[in-house]
Formats: structure tokens, C-alpha cells, sequence
């Protein structure tokens, strides 16, 4: 019998399609919401039996949802605190006010009550995005109580009568819409529950599963096993987040993470969030293999609000740099609107961003203290998280800078101070600054490592996507230290001395020599000049500026200003070696087609030694270069 018609109290009558069809990004929410509706329902009831204030039998505290595909229907059950009729018309009825505060109200002296606060209003209204009719069949744990039903059909009327629940608890009946039905699949439904619920601190219960268990031996000595249906719990409720580090093994964290990511190689190692002040924050980060490959899949780090999954888009609370991390965050304190999809930036956010990055500068400092040689073995997989957040965070590059390794092409690895202290003797120019010099390509550049090593200069291999911008950094922050790529040009440019060498060519014949290579050259794009340098350097060397090659390598990596500089040519300077007993034979030499083929073939190894000779052209040169020594 209907006790009580009326009309929900909103503010006007186009609220209710807004919120019917427009508060949330994906409708898939209404299980989240009601389902953690059921979840609150229940911690409350745990709550008042703990402080005394229900003193009956808890019994089975589970959430159960179903889903009657005939009747195209689907249930959310719980055994929590249930309603009364006064209460629906409280919490229901008044759009967007919550039970919660006057919950916190009453037991505002009860230790971590804010465990148990539970949102009506907004978030049950997100069940009219997929139903066109919505009951509440519910029982308050109040002495004397009676059982209510509530009806809506999603306009602003609704009706409330008795209902017919028989204990303590709430059951949310969905009539599904027709265009909704997809939701009616037992493998969709399932899906939203591990997807939203996979580790709510209640037990939540869809249908039922078959489990086998041991039974003996049949007559012929094969096991026999028992099947029985068990209810099917698709959550855990005690994630290795929610407990101490000192209970927890390393085994405990790699099976969590494997529960994470099934597919996944190991992790490198953790770090096990813990905080309550100034705000509360618990979790787990794993530091996964990542290489030299910037993977920019970047919805790795799962978002919870007590251990309800609200998002994996977290680059408000994670620092970018961090974006390529794996693992779980959980904070109440993190401010999220009213569909609980999507970050506001605030003070909390603010200080939780902070807090994480020095708890992962902590760990790898760590790390490097506790074993070094550990930690060496690790760095192809860590650097790319440490480059990029000394790039992109000053204050993870000044603890950073104590721990981040530098590795030459001999596979050593040096601090920054270290390899400032290993090379400033050798490496130090007329101007007192201290080059650094690189190679992106040891194999490619093999001759030019090679040169440099005759005269006890050091090459690091730098050739990771972030080591442009890396090395722009060091240059910016390191004192009298420049990085030079070991073939932007000849050893004697790249670490100028003060003793000169001068070329034992006289002007004419150096004129001379220029206009041969730029005649055989033939190619405007190459700058000849002839210097004097080292007899021990190569005959004629190509490079590209150091600076402009660069800006052409950041640009490949796009945005910004870059893209100009990718735009332009490529423009090479050609330095011929006027010192080198090459050049004098060539000069020696009065056949002219001697010379061209002489200045041609040395052309041609200095392309070679740069990787950019190929096709029709290296054909003819290795052809010539058999014709050479017949």
C-alpha cells in the first residue's frame, strides 16, 4: 500500500536529465557508485557494532550484485545500515545531501570515522543513466524499524510504501533501459566490478563459481575431486597497500604486482607508500623495466579512494616524470567532483605530488648507497626515470645529481662529480672549461672514439631518447663543463689547446686543395676547408655543428620550436688535413685524374666513418678502392 507520493526536492525541473544523462564521462560509473554506496552501508554497520551502538548479529557482510537478464533487472544488496522511510526522504529525496555529515556528526568522537562516511544523493542518481525505473527496497538496523520501498521512474516524482525485506539492509533495484542493455551480460557487469572493484574492503559477491577440491583416489589410483558452487567473490579486500611493510615479503609485493599486470616482466624494485599527516596517503610504486624505449603508456598508476578505483589518470598527483611508473594510490584527501572521474589540482594534491618525488629520490639514494654495483646493473632501466626528472623537477635533480650515473663506451659508470674528476686533466681547453665528449652511436663512430682515445680523452655513450634535453641540462647546471658529440668535428676544434698547430701548406696550396675536394665534392651542402691539425688525424673529416646537429636531433622528437631546425638542410663542414702525407701526395701528384680519385677515396672514408655513405656511392667506392691496391 503506497503510504506517500511527492515530488524530489530539487532546484528546478532541469537538474534531474542533467544528472540522468550529463555528470558523468561514462556510464559504466552507476556500478562503481552504487556498489560503493552498499560498501559504505556496510563499514557503517561494522562501525557502530565496534563503539557498541548496534548490538545485534552482523552475520554475512557481503555485497551482492545479480543481474535477472528475462526480467531485465539488476540487484545491488547489502547487509549495512539500511534506511527508513524518513531517511530515503533525507538522503534520497534532497538531491546531493549527504548522510555523511550527520553521520560524522554523532560519532564525531569515534577514532578514524572517516573510514565509514558514505555518499547518497548525486551518486545514486547515476543509476537513471542506465535504468528508466529504480526501486529501494530497504530495512534500517534501528530497534523497531520498519521495512521501505521506494519508486522513481526518473522524473521528479517518486513514491514510498512498505517494503518487504525481512533483514537489516538495502537491496537497489536497476530496470534496465533499452538502451542499456549491454549491461545486462553477466561478462560486461563482471568486467565493471574487477575494473571498479577489484579490491573494495568489503567482500562483493556475483553469482556463484564451481570449486574443486581433493576427494581421494578412485579405484584405479587417480585423484578424485568434489565440485561444489561457492558464492564467486571477485575482489580482495586486504591489497598489501592497506597493511605494514614489516608484514610483507618481497614475495608478497611481486604476486601483488603480477595480480596488477599479469603480463608483465618483474618489476625492478618498490616503494611502499605510508603516510597520515599531513595528509593521508597509502600505496605502492613499482619501477618496471623500461630500457632505452620511452614507452608513453602512461595509465599504469590505478587511483583509489579507499580502495575504490576512481581513475588511472593520475598526472595531477604523480610528477610527469613519474607517469611511467606502475602501481596504486590511494588518499581520501585527494579532491575529485562529483563523479569522482577526474582530479582538481589543490593544496593536497599539490603536497602529495611533492611527497612522492622525494620518496622515490629516497629510494634510489638508497639504492645506489646500499650497493652500488646493484644499483650500476639497474641504472639501463632506472636512467630514463632519472633523466627526466632532473630535467623536468629542480629539486629531484639536486638529490638526483648525488645518485645519477654517467656510463662511458667502455660500459663504466661515474657520478657527475666522478667523471668531472676523471677527465679535467685530459679534457680541459685553453678557456679552463672541461668538455665532456659523447657518443650517441659507439659502432657508427667508432673511428672518431678511436681518435679521441689516442690522446687519453674519455667518451661517454649517451644515446637515450631524453639525452638531448639530458645534456642541455648538465650544461645549464654544471660549472665550466660543455658536451661536445666526439664527431662534430675534428679533436683538435672539439678541446682547443693552447699550442696551435699550423699547417705546413702555403696559401696557394691550400687554395689549391680546396678547390679540388670542392670540385670532386661537388655538393653544395659541404663546407671545405683545409686546417692544420695533427698528422695522426684523419685526411678529411666530415661533421656537422655541434650545436645545429643538436637542435635537429631534439626537433626529431617534435614540438616547439624544434621543428624549425628539423626544417633546414643539412649543411656539413669538410675539414681536409693539410699536415695529413695524404695531402701531400696529392699535391705531388701531377696527373690530374690521380688527384681526383685520391681526393674522392678520402672523401668517401670520411663519409664512411660517419655511416653516411651507401648505395651507388659506396659501390664505387669499395670498386675503386680494389683498383687502388691491384
Amino acid at each position: 500500500m503506497i503510504q506517500e507520493k511527492g515530488t524530489i526536492s530539487i532546484h528546478t525541473e532541469n537538474i534531474f536529465p542533467i544528472i540522468k544523462k550529463f555528470l558523468y564521462s561514462d556510464n559504466e560509473i552507476f556500478l562503481r557508485e552504487l556498489v560503493s554506496n552498499a560498501v559504505d552501508a556496510t563499514q557503517k554497520i561494522k562501525r557502530l557494532a565496534s563503539l557498541g551502538e548496534f548490538n545485534g548479529t552482523l552475520g554475512d557482510l557481503k555485497v551482492q550484485v545479480s543481474v535477472d537478464k528475462e526480467a531485465k533487472t539488476i540487484t545491488i544488496s547489502d547487509m549495512g545500515i539500511g534506511m527508513t522511510a524518513e531517511e530515503i526522504k533525507k538522503y534520497i529525496n534532497q538531491v546531493a545531501f549527504s548522510g555523511a555529515t550527520e553521520f560524522m556528526e554523532q560519532f564525531r568522537e569515534a577514532k578514524d570515522a572517516n573510514e565509514i562516511i558514505g555518499k547518497f544523493g548525486l551518486g545514486f542518481y547515476s543509476a537513471f543513466m542506465v535504468a528508466d525505473k529504480v526501486e529501494i527496497n530497504t530495512l534500517s538496523y534501528r530497534e523497531g524499524a520498519s521495512a521501505a520501498r521506494w519508486i522513481c521512474d526518473g522524473s521528479t516524482s517518486f513514491e514510498i510504501s512498505e517494503g518487504d525485506r525481512t533483514n537489516r539492509g538495502t537491496d537497489i533495484i536497476l530496470h534496465i533501459n533499452p538502451e542499456s542493455e549491454e549491461f545486462l551480460e553477466e561478462y560486461r557487469l563482471r568486467e565493471i566490478l574487477k575494473k571498479y572493484g577489484q579490491f573494495l574492503p568489503v567482500p562483493i559477491q556475483f553469482g556463484m563459481r564451481t570449486e574443486r577440491t581433493p576427494d581421494g583416489e578412485d579405484e584405479e589410483g587417480k585423484p578424485k575431486f568434489i565440485e561444489t558452487e561457492v558464492p564467486d567473490i571477485i575482489n580482495n579486500t586486504s591489497p598489501i597497500w592497506t597493511k605494514a611493510p614489516s608484514d610483507l615479503t618481497d614475495e608478497d609485493y611481486l604476486n601483488f604486482y603480477r595480480e596488477l599486470y599479469p603480463f608483465s616482466e618483474e618489476p625492478l624494485f618498490w616503494i611502499h607508500l605510508n603516510v597520515d599527516y599531513p595528509f593521508t596517503l597509502t600505496g605502492v610504486l613499482y619501477f618496471p623495466k623500461v630500457k632505452n624505449e620511452l614507452e608513453l603508456q602512461r595509465n599504469k598508476i590505478k587511483l583509489f579512494s579507499r580502495q575504490v578505483f576512481i581513475t588511472d589518470e593520475v598526472k595531477d598527483i604523480v610528477p610527469e616524470f613519474l607517469m611511467l611508473l606502475h602501481g596504486v594510490i590511494d588518499s581520501p584527501d585527494i579532491p575529485l567532483n562529483v563523479s569522482r572521474s577526474f582530479l582538481q589540482a589543490d593544496g593536497n594534491v599539490k603536497k602529495i605530488n611533492n611527497y612522492i618525488t622525494k620518496k622515490v629520490a629516497d629510494k634510489l639514494s638508497e639504492l645506489f648507497k646500499a650497493d652500488r654495483k646493484s644499483f650500476e646493473e639497474k641504472w639501463k632501466d632506472v636512467n630514463l626515470f632519472v633523466k627526466y626528472g632532473m630535467i623536468s623537477d629542480e629539486k629531484f635533480y639536486d638529490k638526483a645529481k648525488e645518485f645519477a650515473l654517467l656510463e662511458n663506451v667502455h660500459q663504466q659508470y661515474f657520478t657527475l662529480p666522478e667523471y668531472t674528476d676523471k677527465v679535467k686533466a685530459e679534457q680541459t681547453d685553453k678557456s679552463g672549461k672541461v668538455i665532456w665528449l659523447y657518443s650517441n652511436d659507439p659502432a657508427r663512430q667508432h673511428t672518431y672514439i678511436t681518435q679521441a682515445e689516442k690522446r687519453s680523452y674519455d667518451v661517454l655513450t649517451m644515446n637515450g631518447p631524453l639525452d638531448n634535453h639530458f645534456i642541455a641540462q648538465l650544461e645549464q647546471k654544471l660549472e665550466n663543463t660543455a658536451l661536445k658529440r666526439v664527431d662534430s668535428d675534428v679533436l683538435d676544434k672539439l678541446i682547443e689547446k693552447d699550442v696551435k698547430i699550423e699547417c705546413v701548406l702555403s696559401e696557394e696550396q691550400s687554395a689549391s686543395v680546396k678547390t679540388l675536394f670542392e670540385q670532386t665534392i661537388a655538393n653544395g651542402t659541404m663546407n671545405v676547408q683545409v686546417e692544420g691539425l695533427s698528422p695522426d688525424e684523419m685526411p678529411v673529416t666530415v661533421t656537422m655543428d655541434e650545436f645545429m646537429r643538436r637542435m635537429k636531433d631534439m626537433s626529431k622528437m617534435g614540438g616547439g620550436m624544434m621543428g624549425f631546425y628539423g626544417s633546414l638542410p643539412d649543411n656539413y663542414k669538410v675539414s681536409v688535413n693539410g699536415n695529413h702525407k695524404l695531402i701531400k701526395r696529392i699535391l705531388d701528384t701531377d696527373d690530374q685524374e690521380v688527384k681526383a680519385r685520391l681526393a674522392k677515396q678520402a672523401f668517401d672514408l670520411a663519409l664512411l666513418s660517419q655511416g653516411m655513405l651507401s648505395g651507388a656511392d659506396l659501390t664505387a667506392f669499395v670498386e675503386r678502392s680494389v683498383s687502388l691496391i691491384d
